[in-house]
């Protein structure tokens, strides 16, 4: 208990601290101005000596890629060998929940662990992350995306390894062609014909995302890091938020519509009552199982609003591997981090889960641009913006997405609910 208030205590003070030390960044409006003198000034302070002797240190992962974490470590030590004793110990603690067990309790986090994108900033505030002391080679190795991912205020504050984390959609072309799902009414209308069904996932802010994005409405973080700005309840511009609301309610009222998620999607699979969903590359090996040689995954469709053909967004995603600001063993850590997220490393990641590389090269190659779902992902994300919100979002546009999913069931006018969720979405982090 002592230690936990200690480093909780610990994590609030860094929240207002500068770059004193490897962990913290400079805040508000300052930080386009300062960004590359902060970055000179990170580069000098995290380059840190590898000792000898018995080195210990904590990796976290997710049970599941136990498996090729045994291997990346086994070829870490042949890679090092004589440098130093290494003792690894790992613990299973997957990526979703590394901000929460790393900010409630630093000093007993892992030395390295992996994570997603948008749990960086608030790791960054709290000075838990350590920067990237060679982050011009890691910059030319990786994805551009995947860099402005793991950055803040221009500084690198970890190592990419994958760029599959988005959503696209998966169809059976046993049933649908190329043509059918270009767009939403021809893929809508191709399912109805056979009686089947297209899961979408609406109960998640994440997935009804692909609605506004490439609407010219507005939504961000604001330079606080905590609050959103919104103006998807607008009542001006070429589209307006009520024509927006309109198009998922037309949807929803076909026959073909399925609210669901990923069970849902395995169950229509199996009893073939789904030809095609939205979801990520997680779900590859499900596809494959069940449809195999019919199985297809492409970008998602446009949708019709205001009379126009909207090309669906979403957001786009990274995971990375960071460093703990407070490792024993600063140097080996960020040593290990790196080689995790090294070339080779993400093609054996490739090989043995069907994780899309962030690295240029591996993603490059020939085998990945064989694989359709990664394919899909990586063609939707020239439509996607990478996902910088604050926690004020989710709730309501979960709650909305619902709404629209059951066709507004109490007739609810669309502004008011429009500017009900653009209310909850912007709200202040104090309220």
């Amino acid at each position: 208990m002592e230690k936990r208030m200690i480093s909780i205590l610990m994590a609030v003070i860094m929240l207002g601290m500068l770059l004193t030390g490897c962990g913290a960044e400079k805040k508000a409006s300052s930080q386009d101005q300062e960004a590359t003198e902060t970055a000179e000034s990170v580069d000098s302070q995290t380059v840190t000596e590898l000792e000898s002797g018995t080195v210990e240190l904590k990796i976290w992962a997710d049970s599941g890629s136990f498996d090729v974490l045994n291997i990346l470590l086994d070829n870490f030590k042949q890679e090092y060998e004589g440098q130093a004793n290494f003792e690894f110990v790992i613990e299973d603690k997957p990526d979703s929940g590394a901000r929460d067990n790393v900010l409630g309790n630093v000093l007993e986090a892992a030395d390295v662990f992996p994570m997603a994108d948008d749990q960086l900033a608030s790791m960054v505030a709290a000075g838990a992350l350590c920067p990237v002391p060679n982050a011009d080679e890691i910059r030319a190795a990786n994805l551009e995306g995947s860099i402005d991912a793991a950055s803040i205020n221009g500084v690198l504050y970890a190592y990419p390894y994958s760029a599959d984390n988005g959503y696209f959609l998966y169809y059976n072309n046993k049933y649908l062609s190329e043509t059918d799902v270009q767009t939403m009414d021809g893929l809508m209308a191709a399912a109805e014909s056979l009686g089947k069904k297209v899961i979408m996932p609406w109960d998640s802010g994440w997935y009804t995302f692909a609605f506004w994005g490439n609407t010219g409405l507005e939504f961000g973080i604001n330079d606080d890091g905590v609050t959103n700005y919104c103006s998807w309840n607008s009542t001006e511009g070429a589209i307006k938020g009520v024509d927006v609301a309109q198009a998922m309610l037309d949807i929803s009222a076909k026959p073909a519509f399925k609210l669901g998620g990923d069970t849902d999607f395995t169950a229509g699979m199996e009893d073939d009552t789904v030809v095609a969903a939205i979801t990520g590359v997680w779900m590859a090996a499900d596809v494959e199982k069940y449809w195999g040689k019919d199985y297809g995954a492409v970008k998602l469709p446009t949708y019709t609003c205001a009379g126009q053909q909207i090309q669906m967004s979403s957001f786009k995603g990274y995971k990375m591997y960071g460093v703990n600001y407070y490792s024993k063993h600063l140097g080996w850590a960020q040593k290990l981090a790196e080689y995790l997220t090294n070339e080779q490393s993400q093609i054996i990641r490739f090989e043995m889960k069907s994780q899309g590389p962030s690295n240029i090269n591996a993603s490059a190659s020939e085998a990945v641009g064989k694989v359709p779902a990664i394919k899909a992902v990586q063609d939707q994300a020239e439509y996607g913006v990478l996902q910088k919100v604050g926690n004020s979002y989710w709730t309501p546009t979960s709650e909305f997405g619902m709404i629209m999913a059951n066709g507004n069931p109490n007739q609810v006018d669309l502004q008011e609910l429009l500017d009900t969720m653009v209310d909850g979405i912007t709200k202040s982090a104090a309220n």
